[in-house]
């Protein structure tokens, strides 16, 4: 069964956006795109407000993803827990749609039978192992995010770390929101890790509004232009292959 490069968002932010477009229609958007969006919301203190909870949930639920509130401490464990809990749940949506295919009607892998639903589980998590992964990182640089960003860094490598382990290809790109100069700023390319952001965080400055909205927005162009690229460079290499012949 082929599925092509999981593409996952992973926001981490501490409260509700408060410019821009809304990021729960960004995020709905996301997963038109075939990208999920996963939030993860930061706390120290019991200081996430019922707005800000509500706008957490609402941007996973739109963007098929999974959301977590955590404290601050607690951070880099959840960040692997939520990015691997969307892998497999987009694994099981592909899966869903194959035997919807294959048997008809509305069937999913709770229809099966015990031996056959856990040999399909199998293979889930033998594709979550393999496939191809693409996380984009969006970072809330906000003033109350200050005291959290270590905590965000260290979560980040221990991700890379834990992926890496992977036998498939894992690609990263980390953004911030809000940016020295513009709304949103890339502070890494695509990377197969993380570990290159020890420097950057340390010159991260924090402060201002927070553009949620355009910072999902911005990660969707992204994973775009990439595309565009790619498709670019492969009609390129089809050209060239022709013209040898």
């Amino acid at each position: 069964m082929k599925t092509g490069t999981l593409k996952q968002i992973l926001l981490i932010t501490d409260g509700c956006s408060n410019k821009g477009e809304d990021p729960i229609a960004m995020a709905a958007l996301a997963k038109e795109q075939g990208i999920t969006v996963n939030v993860i919301g930061v706390m120290e203190r019991d200081e996430i407000d019922e707005k800000g909870m509500t706008e957490i949930e609402g941007i996973a639920m739109s963007g098929g993803g999974v959301s977590q509130v955590v404290y601050a401490k607690q951070l880099s464990h959840t960040v692997q827990m939520v990015t691997r809990k969307a892998m497999t749940q987009t694994l099981q949506g592909v899966v869903n749609r194959e035997l919807q295919h294959i048997l008809g009607g509305e069937k999913t892998v709770e229809d099966l039978p015990p031996d056959q639903r856990g040999e399909v589980m199998e293979v889930v998590d033998e594709l979550g192992e393999t496939a191809q992964l693409e996380v984009l990182v969006l970072v809330d640089t906000s003033a109350s995010m200050k005291h959290k960003l270590p905590m965000v860094k260290e979560a980040l490598f221990d991700l890379s770390l834990s992926l890496n382990a992977r036998t498939g290809e894992n690609r990263f790109s980390v953004f911030v929101f809000p940016g020295k100069k513009k709304e949103v700023e890339k502070l890494l390319d695509w990377s197969p890790n993380l570990g290159s952001l020890t420097s950057i965080f340390s010159k991260l400055t924090t402060g201002g509004i927070t553009p949620t909205g355009p910072a999902i927005r911005e990660a969707l162009t992204y994973f775009k232009k990439k595309r565009s690229l790619r498709s670019l460079l492969s009609r390129d290499d089809e050209s060239f292959f022709e013209e040898s012949v």
